[in-house]
């Protein structure tokens, strides 16, 4: 499929709390959504929640960010004032964002956004509780490549994400959460997944295309090195 015909992934900025349609939590005012068959689903529910967020206004960065990307979705919210869903900016992979950066270089107010946004994203995280459950996941998973428990214990631990409860689980070290955490990265970060979605792929059958791979690569982390 031609780049240029591939479907935009499409992010609502909600005005108002809201429930997903898909784990049943409610979402603060704020939050994004995607609709899927006139169901609201939140951003984890969504397979999107690892993204970050790139508001609009820097033309350059975000044309690089979503060359960088390769899953991205576009966020837009309905303007009350113009009677019309106006674009907000996108969500782009954060390993993008930064290439992005590093590519704006000489741009001064870039890099200073880019430690706004690195001290904002520490400060969004139990440091404690990304440790504990950094240590569960290695625990569970031995076989997994050294360090990447951080990676995944950081994400499945922040704060703010407009979930409800979002670490609830994971203050618990709740085994599914841990299973959830690591296989939501393995089907990111290891098969076609994102490639999928990007060419308007339904989300239940990129999931189902890739769930063998996915199998393939917990079996592996599950045994001891």
């Amino acid at each position: 499929m031609a780049e240029a015909s591939r479907p935009e992934i499409v992010v609502f900025w909600a005005h108002r709390d809201a429930t997903c349609d898909g784990c049943g939590e409610r979402l603060t005012g704020g939050a994004f959504l995607r609709l899927e068959e006139r169901r609201a689903f939140c951003l984890a529910c969504s397979d999107l929640d690892h993204l970050v967020f790139l508001p609009s206004g820097d033309a350059a960065l975000t044309r690089r960010a979503a060359k960088h990307s390769a899953l991205r979705a576009v966020v837009v919210r309905w303007s009350r004032s113009r009677h019309r869903y106006e674009r907000q900016g996108t969500l782009v992979e954060e390993e993008a964002l930064a290439r992005a950066e590093a590519d704006c270089l000489g741009d001064a107010e870039a890099r200073e956004e880019r430690r706004a946004r690195d001290a904002e994203r520490r400060e969004s995280l139990d440091r404690d509780l990304v440790a504990r459950f950094a240590a569960a996941v290695r625990e569970r998973y031995p076989g997994c490549p050294a360090e990447r428990e951080l990676e995944i214990a950081e994400h499945a631990c922040r704060r703010a994400s407009g979930r409800v409860g979002r670490t609830a689980a994971a203050k618990r070290l709740d085994p599914e959460a841990i299973d959830l955490a690591i296989r939501a990265h393995v089907r990111h970060g290891h098969t076609r997944y994102d490639d999928l979605l990007m060419a308007g792929w339904d989300r239940g059958e990129a999931r189902a295309e890739v769930e063998g791979q996915v199998a393939e690569v917990l079996a592996r982390w599950r045994a001891a090195l």
